[in-house]
């Protein structure tokens, strides 16, 4: 029998540190982390970065960003650019995680040292872990996937747009929110709309970003009488869909939620 989200949030949360190291120890991920943490210093441009695809791949999957592995001059630019100019590349784009990649792999600030960066590169894999966690949860249940997602993003978005630029939180929003967000009304109106729901502060307090994941997975379960036959949020998560993630197109592939009249809103 299928666990449903909310349960299955509940035995994530009481195992929280147990699953972390269970998921970090498996041969798999302990094998993809001893390469990326004995290679990733002799990494000196971003070139050398996304030809090396194992080094590449990791990282790409750590930072959610698998779906995009493929598009490495697009990605060369992105960390080329640096963070500290306004107008690089990674501070235009609206999706945050290809402005966290970039602080991780700055090389167009930091140069060939930015890979010498051991905070840096345990933020890398302590992400890659909690990713393996997320998409091994979302075999069983993507609706609690979900959760978990935004649980982590959370702290890094900043506008309604930041949230409008990711697939999953958009699912998110949509239906912890009871908002249609189809793609089919003006962005800027959609991201005024998250923010009148949303105080983006909150988002910054651990106490009430897990009272919006308790709420959406409620409401999850509600609409879901089986949380994993034939849902795109699978596709969302795992990086298997083939959309952009940069502009609004990424909103014509969700499926619009319709919520009971009774829900209340935050």
């Amino acid at each position: 029998m299928t666990l449903s989200a909310v349960t299955t949030l509940q035995m994530v949360d009481r195992n929280l540190a147990q699953t972390q190291a269970t998921t970090a120890a498996d041969p798999t991920v302990k094998r993809e982390t001893s390469y990326f943490l004995a290679n990733i210093g002799n990494v000196k441009t971003s070139s050398d970065f996304v030809n090396n695809y194992q080094l590449f791949s990791y990282a790409m999957t750590a930072f959610g960003l698998s779906d995009m592995t493929y598009a490495k001059a697009f990605m060369q630019k992105v960390m080329d650019g640096g963070v500290s100019n306004t107008k690089s590349l990674a501070n235009q784009l609206t999706d945050p995680r290809f402005k966290a990649f970039a602080e991780a792999f700055d090389f167009g600030d930091k140069g060939a040292a930015t890979t010498s960066d051991s905070a840096a590169n345990q933020t890398v894999t302590s992400n890659f872990v909690e990713q393996t966690l997320e998409n091994n949860v979302g075999q069983d249940n993507a609706g609690a996937q979900i959760a978990l997602y935004f649980q982590r993003q959370a702290p890094n978005v900043k506008s309604g747009l930041d949230i409008l630029a990711d697939k999953a939180l958009t699912q998110f929003v949509q239906t912890a929110c009871n908002i249609n967000l189809s793609g089919g009304t003006d962005i800027d109106t959609e991201a005024t709309e998250i923010e009148r729901k949303i105080n983006m502060a909150d988002l910054q307090d651990p106490t009430k970003v897990a009272k919006m994941v308790s709420r959406f997975a409620s409401l999850w379960d509600l609409q879901n009488s089986d949380p994993t036959a034939n849902n795109p949020a699978l596709d969302v998560l795992s990086g298997s869909s083939s959309s952009s993630t940069i502009d609004t197109n990424l909103l014509t592939s969700l499926q619009s939620v319709n919520m009971q009249s009774l829900y209340s809103q935050f």
